[in-house]
């Protein structure tokens, strides 16, 4: 266990991310959606992260309103994801203790953190996924 309590994101994080831009189409954002089975994907141009767009994003662009009880499938879909993506997000740094992001993870019931370089440079995501692997690493290296 007293590997993860040394570990830092930038070891278990994920780099080769999939992004997209705020033009995406949410039709688009579907496709890649269920292509590469995310929560999540990151909105990023010119290489800065400009929010994270999620499922719950999506699902939240399908809400009923006073004004349209049913809202039209077609209508939506040509929506683009800088209409429904989260710009205020909680991210990490490479340099964040896995400990951490798991506390993180825990408190703020997120799936994933985006981890950002000084300058707001995506430099790869960390999931839940990727702290179960630390966390199964750290105590199979203790046996």
């Amino acid at each position: 266990m007293f590997r993860f309590l040394e570990s830092t994101a930038t070891r278990y994080m994920t780099s080769a991310v999939k992004s997209v831009t705020r033009q995406c189409s949410m039709g688009e954002l579907e496709t890649l959606f269920a292509q590469y089975d995310f929560d999540a994907l990151p909105v990023v141009e010119g290489g800065k992260l400009l929010g994270i767009v999620t499922k719950f994003d999506f699902l939240r662009a399908f809400r009923f309103t006073t004004g349209q009880l049913v809202p039209s499938y077609d209508e939506l879909m040509k929506r683009t994801v800088g209409d429904v993506m989260t710009e205020g997000i909680v991210h990490v740094e490479p340099t964040t203790p896995m400990t951490r992001v798991l506390q993180l993870m825990v408190n703020l019931k997120l799936r994933s953190f985006p981890v950002l370089g000084p300058d707001r440079q995506l430099l790869g995501m960390i999931s839940r996924g990727d702290v179960m692997r630390a966390l199964k690493q750290a105590t199979q290296d203790a046996r």
